[in-house]
């Protein structure tokens, strides 16, 4: 019997996975789930430049998320305000089947840098099952601007030590 997950591989991203990418986070769901979004995430060609620099950027982390052989998301660390925060993106066509943790379980492996941060907004339960079952420990909340949202909005923060 073949087994219906295919294998979670993850390897770093290259500049010809922006492309699809780029799909993934225009799906309007996904991006008020994200909340923290680009001011104008259908911006093709700011998207582009920010990640061809980003790409580039030794101090962060950027890894391609692959089913099989099919791309279905990304995942990131990178530094913010002297913090290692984690960021992913996964293709709502992949949601709901333990891709995103997976990845990130994976991700937690060759990344070790600690303490590692997650913020996520106060209504997304997917993704924060996702920090909690990777073992990470809501230890606060802070109030910031959603692009998706436009307007403030209360967004968990969690932290990864071990």
């Amino acid at each position: 019997m073949k087994n219906a997950t295919p294998t979670i591989k993850l390897r770093p991203t290259e500049v010809g996975d922006l492309d699809i990418l780029f799909q993934f986070q225009l799906d309007q769901e996904a991006i008020f789930l994200a909340a923290f979004t680009s001011q104008d995430p259908t911006d093709k060609s700011a998207y582009f430049a920010k990640y061809a620099k980003l790409l580039n950027d030794p101090t962060i982390n950027n890894q391609t998320i692959l089913a099989g052989d099919i791309i279905v998301g990304s995942i990131a660390k990178f530094i913010m305000e002297g913090d290692a925060e984690i960021t992913y993106w996964i293709d709502k066509d992949s949601w709901g089947k333990g891709i995103a943790t997976t990845a990130l379980k994976d991700f937690l492996s060759i990344e070790t840098t600690r303490p590692i941060w997650g913020r996520v907004a106060f209504d997304n339960i997917g993704s924060q099952k996702v920090l909690e079952k990777c073992g990470f420990v809501r230890i606060g909340s802070d109030k910031s601007f959603a692009n998706a949202r436009q307007t403030e909005i209360e967004e968990f923060i969690y932290r990864l030590d071990i």
